[in-house]
Order: C-alpha cells, then sequence, then structure tokens
C-alpha cells in the first residue's frame, strides 16, 4: 500500500491542524495505520494508532487528550486532528501502515508502509 500525506503547516500556539493520509490500494482497510513524528536530531517517535476497524486506538501521552486519530475506510484515509497545539509538537509528520496482528503498533521497526511525510510548525 501506497501513502500520501497531507495538512502540515504553520500554526500559533493553541492552534488546530488536521492531517490526513491517503492511501492506495484496495485492502487499506485491512491495515492498522499510525503516525509518527520526527523532530531535528531526535528520533522518530510513536504519535497515534487506529487499528483496521476503528475499534482499538492509542496515543503517545504527549498527545493524549490533544490529539485523535480516526479514520474513512471508505475514502481509504487516516486522519490526525491535532488540538491545542505546542512549540514542542513542531517536527515532520509521518503516516505509517502494516497488517495488525502481530505487529507492534508504536514500534517504526514494525511498519512496512510510510508516506513521505509532512511539517508541522507551531510558533510561540
Amino acid at each position: 500500500v501506497q501513502l500520501q500525506a497531507s495538512g502540515g503547516g504553520l500554526v500559533q500556539a493553541g492552534g488546530s491542524l488536521r492531517l490526513s493520509c491517503a492511501a492506495s490500494g484496495r485492502t487499506f482497510s485491512s491495515y492498522g495505520a499510525g503516525w509518527f513524528r520526527q523532530a531535528p536530531r531526535k528520533e522518530r517517535e510513536f504519535v497515534s494508532y487506529i487499528n483496521w476497524s476503528a475499534s482499538s486506538r492509542h496515543y503517545a501521552d504527549s498527545v493524549k487528550g490533544r490529539f485523535t486519530i480516526s479514520r474513512d475506510n471508505a475514502k481509504n484515509t487516516v486522519y490526525l486532528q491535532m488540538n491545542s497545539l505546542k512549540p514542542e509538537d513542531t517536527a515532520v509528520y509521518y503516516c505509517a501502515a502494516h497488517m495488525g496482528v502481530g505487529y507492534n503498533y508504536n514500534s517504526p521497526a514494525d511498519f512496512h508502509s510510510w508516506g513521505q511525510g509532512t511539517q508541522d510548525t507551531v510558533s510561540s
């Protein structure tokens, strides 16, 4: 499956952004999908994950209560709604996918398909 992330941009602290991850391929509805981010000079870190049916969602502690992951399998798209943004949320955000069963939801190494990344910058 191929992924295309969009929706990044520049926003002031306290603002909101919504990221989208559009997938190609008819089987995307069978995949779990996650969002990761990477700030300059830092390792890529887990942000959020949603399983194929949206019955299971996970969040990093740093974004819990502020970010919401969702998906529309009819549109082959996963979303990340980011509210109450902070300067420390500034990073390149990547969407990723894997088959779910047997894979960790928060380990980048377990994801086999990646989007190209979208830059989000939160100014103070």
